[in-house]
């Protein structure tokens, strides 16, 4: 199976102070069969959230996290903006938005825990 990550389950997976990932996220992260994927966006948000002060971390140990964990990160495609425009204003964020949008065009299940999210058409996974 082939799995996107929201942006908490990333941080939450390469925060090995935290444990906050669901038991089933963190079977599925660690299943070697499965792909795991993180959206561009999803890095733009860190960054955002960092250089605002809103997330005390440092990006580059995510980034460097991220490189030992090997998930592969997809780049913001036309299609996932096409989709954008198609999705229902359930959920204001934008990040979430593309992160959903992405997951549609993808075929994927999203890992999250957002609640809101749970609202869209797409396959989903956290408990």
């Amino acid at each position: 199976m082939r799995y996107l990550l929201d942006t908490h389950a990333i941080l939450w997976s390469v925060d090995k102070t935290v444990n906050k990932l669901s038991s089933r996220a963190r079977e599925i992260i660690s299943d070697p069969r499965n792909g795991v994927y993180i959206s561009v966006a999803s890095l733009w948000e860190i960054a955002i959230k960092v250089s605002l002060g809103k997330l005390d971390a440092s990006l580059a140990d995510i980034l460097d996290e991220l490189d030992k964990v090997g998930f592969t990160i997809l780049q913001i495609e036309n299609v996932y903006l096409r989709r954008l425009l198609d999705l229902p204003m359930i959920h204001k964020d934008p990040f979430d938005r593309l992160i959903i949008a992405t997951t549609q065009a993808e075929g994927m299940t999203l890992l999250t825990a957002d609640e809101n999210i749970y609202k869209y058409d797409i396959r989903w996974e956290w408990q």
